[in-house]
């Protein structure tokens, strides 16, 4: 006999349990066997289907309930569509894309490989920083910049509900910063608050004495128990963390006008930016994320046709164009050429809307080839590449299908820029201005295809 045989001993009864655990290889006395459950669909299918539970066991118990093999083989496929462990992988830049007002916080995440680190992650909060209150620290271009984003990522999913529980003592969340051994006890997380008298939920450091805090201003984006973006009203830094790092100097900024007169090739950009006041906004964004500048060279202007002539624009959507050239966050040439979000938002993307005036930037036969619905560019040479600044000749003038493709849409930019506002938070208000949680993409496959699955399958069980 088989060392995992049952004992002749045994009651059918107890064979029955025996072979239902036979896998585990474990020897059953007589004396020792409880008595086998009486099998149901019930009490068969109780087990949650995850890393403790296999396939091979659920089946072997779907057989002792008299199921045929067919019927067998359409409850596990129905467990596995249900099953979260079937969901694809997270991407909180995608997720992002469409709110051009934390594009340098997406950004951020892109350029410090932080999005990839959490692409495999689940049950997250991230504080995700506007825009406004990004772009007023000199701290996006500290040298550990990596570590400051990790600490905006909660390994712990709390929606708006969650939030109504926390106390006025706090709750403390380790962060994604915790994780990297450089964060000494607790430092490496954050304590969450809420205040009965506004309803404010606030982050801060554990330290007694913390060097940064932030509220809560709404929420952005939610995949149910996977992910949640809250927006904060300020970059939030770990206690302990050295601001003044001997190796961080601000750099000085970039004369976006002598770089390209240098570059020898671009005098049409140069006048185009000059008379539209532009140069003034494109350097003073070189703040925060930094930004990436694509001129086309002055061969490239000599080649637009009488309908794509710039001049027959409004100075307005001119400035729009312009824009258009530019992306808010700084990406050497290397970054473009494997950037993980390949549908970028411009500096027109904030003027004139999500999802709209966007660039699709991609690697094509060993060049950077930029998609603009219209036409198809390619970088032709690096003219400046100084962190926070990365200027680039194109081979095309970049013109927005919005303005220039067949379903034209020409409008005045809006004239406000979707930024995040503190609005009054009285006790209670979190709870009405929590909007309907958004399903993920794998979730709305597995429960529409899910539901029709579970329908033909009952029919065929029923049969």
């Amino acid at each position: 006999m088989s060392p995992c045989g049952p004992p002749s001993s045994l009651k059918n009864s107890d064979i029955t349990f025996h072979r239902q655990h036979h896998h585990l290889c474990h020897c059953h006395q007589a004396s020792s066997q409880p008595p086998a459950p009486t099998p149901t669909l019930n009490n068969t299918l109780s087990p949650p289907l995850n890393d403790s539970t296999s396939l091979c066991s659920i089946s072997a118990a779907l057989k002792m309930a008299a199921f045929s093999p067919s019927q067998t083989t359409l409850v596990l496929l129905i467990l596995i569509i249900s099953s979260p462990s079937s969901s694809s992988a997270l991407n909180v830049t995608t997720l992002l894309s469409s709110h051009p007002d934390l594009s340098d916080f997406t950004n951020l995440l892109t350029s410090t490989s932080v999005a990839s680190d959490l692409a495999y992650r689940s049950s997250l909060t991230i504080l995700a920083v506007p825009n406004s209150f990004l772009r007023s620290t000199d701290l996006t271009r500290h040298p550990s910049i990596a570590d400051v984003i990790r600490y905006h990522v909660l390994l712990e999913y709390l929606s708006w509900p969650d939030l109504l529980l926390v106390p006025e003592t706090g709750k403390l969340v380790a962060t994604l910063y915790q994780t990297t051994g450089r964060a000494s006890g607790d430092l490496g997380s954050v304590n969450i608050t809420r205040s009965r008298e506004t309803g404010r939920v606030s982050i801060q450091s554990p330290f007694p004495d913390p060097t940064s805090n932030a509220s809560i201003l709404n929420q952005v984006e939610t995949v149910p128990y996977n992910l949640t973006v809250f927006a904060v009203d300020s970059l939030l830094i770990p206690s302990g963390f050295d601001t003044m790092a001997s190796d961080y100097r601000p750099p000085p900024g970039i004369n976006i006008t002598d770089a390209l007169l240098n570059g020898h090739n671009f005098n049409v950009a140069v006048a185009l930016l000059s008379a539209s006041g532009l140069v003034a906004e494109f350097e003073a964004d070189e703040g925060g994320a930094g930004i990436t500048l694509f001129a086309p060279t002055d061969e490239a202007f000599a080649e637009l046709s009488p309908s794509q002539d710039l001049q027959s624009l409004a100075a307005e959507m001119k400035a729009v164009v312009l824009r258009f050239h530019v992306l808010r966050s700084y990406y050497p040439l290397g970054s473009l050429e494997s950037i993980v979000n390949p549908v970028q938002p411009t500096l027109a993307t904030e003027s004139m809307g999500a999802g709209r005036f966007t660039l699709n930037i991609s690697k094509l036969n060993g060049s950077v080839a930029i998609d603009t619905g219209v036409l198809q560019a390619t970088v032709t040479q690096t003219v400046c590449d100084q962190n926070p600044v990365a200027i680039f000749g194109v081979s095309r003038v970049l013109l927005p299908r919005e303005l220039f493709g067949k379903n034209q849409i020409v409008s005045s930019p809006k004239t406000g820029t979707g930024k995040f506002d503190r609005a009054p938070s009285p006790i209670g208000s979190y709870e009405s201005q929590s909007p309907a949680p958004a399903p993920s993409i794998g979730a709305k496959i597995r429960g529409n295809f899910g539901i029709l699955f579970i329908c033909i399958a009952l029919c065929l069980l029923l049969c």
